[in-house]
């Protein structure tokens, strides 16, 4: 599976819209490859979860999101993954261990997490 993770240095964005790019890891078991960083095509409304299924991404990984977002990224097939701080390293690490603990939204937004069911 593909795993977009948000960047702010080495450390996970607070906010996944506003950062400048997105490393995107190949994750099969305990097995992580780092594929590539993308740039991000800016933060215009809807833009970003499109920009990322179309990369294959199944799961995103950021500090926050806005609810709006949130329900894109679903409607693409793209699962959510919030409340997330540290070092990207830490938290793809986590994540293929099956650790990886969502927290609340550091955007401070209202709304929900995605159901699983990616909009089918």
């Amino acid at each position: 599976m593909k795993v977009a993770v948000a960047m702010e240095g080495n450390n996970v964005s607070a906010h996944f819209g506003h950062c400048a790019s997105y490393a995107v890891f190949n994750v099969n078991g305990l097995d992580i490859v780092r594929e590539e960083d993308l740039i991000s095509p800016g933060h215009e409304p809807g833009r970003l979860p499109v920009f990322l299924s179309e990369h294959n991404v199944d799961f995103v990984i950021a500090g926050g999101m806005g609810p709006r977002a949130v329900e894109l990224f679903c409607s693409n097939g793209i699962e959510v993954i919030l409340g997330i701080s540290g070092s990207i390293n830490s938290a793809i690490s986590e994540f293929a261990k099956g650790n990886l603990v969502a927290g609340e939204s550091m955007c401070h937004h209202d709304g929900s997490e995605c159901d699983g069911s990616h909009g089918e």
